[in-house]
């Protein structure tokens, strides 16, 4: 029998805390970094100003829908003065009744409603005409986010 010499131990499997420190270390580094790549309230962001544009699209495509379906008269409730558009069904004392569009689904089947913008009653998108010998219909998001402006005029 053999006896092995007190400053021989047998070998330990397994790893060193120091080891588990720096393993941590490392992929709490690679986190951050990949949701500060991410960013996941800039990508909110960006897809409800997408979601406006698409919006205040739909909304001048249905004036300009109706305007030819009417000889070239818009809806007799827009005004030069750019006001908020209201919400489908809602009492509509304050804002910009624009009911003949929804009307029958002739236009639109609904009025689109701002992502964040929105009242109770209102949509959250303005609209007016402009008062140039060629009036143009302005349909806006005032609510649009990371500084972008959302405007279209036809």
């Amino acid at each position: 029998m053999s006896l092995r010499p007190f400053s021989l131990r047998a070998k330990r499997s397994g790893f060193t805390l120091i080891e588990l420190l720096l393993v941590i270390a490392i992929i709490a580094i690679l986190a951050a970094i990949v949701i500060i790549a991410i960013n996941p309230a800039r990508q909110l962001a960006q897809a409800n100003n997408a979601q406006r544009r698409s919006d205040v699209n739909t909304v001048l495509n249905a004036v300009g829908q109706y305007a030819v379906d009417n000889r070239g008269a818009y809806p007799a409730t827009i005004t030069s003065a750019s006001q908020q558009v209201c919400r489908t069904g809602a009492s509509c004392t304050v804002g910009l009744d624009l009911s003949v569009l929804t009307n029958n689904e002739l236009y639109l089947t609904a009025m689109p409603i701002d992502p964040t913008g929105s009242s109770a009653t209102g949509t959250g998108y303005y609209v007016a005409v402009t008062t140039s010998t060629n009036p143009r219909i302005v349909v806006n998001a005032p609510s649009a986010e990371l500084g972008t402006v959302i405007r279209v005029s036809r």
